[in-house]
């Protein structure tokens, strides 16, 4: 009974991992197309640049400060 309760939770944590994954989102410019774009990693400075130098726990906060920042438009 025990080692059936310790697989059932192994498993209800492994398949639970991807869905806490992307919970901060990030305003990022392309270097190249110079077009800004929401990202879920952090950008790296060479191909993308991070557009608002703050991180939004939610798309729609993220897409809405895109839409605002002076950088973007």
């Amino acid at each position: 009974m025990i080692r059936k309760v310790g697989i059932a939770s192994a498993l209800v944590a492994i398949f639970s991992i991807p869905a806490f994954a992307a919970t901060e989102y990030w305003v990022a410019k392309d270097a190249a197309t110079k077009k800004c774009e929401v990202v879920t990693k952090k950008p790296d400075g060479t191909k993308l640049t991070d557009a608002g130098n703050k991180t939004y726990t939610s798309k729609a906060n993220a897409e809405k400060a895109l839409k605002e920042l002076a950088a973007c438009k």
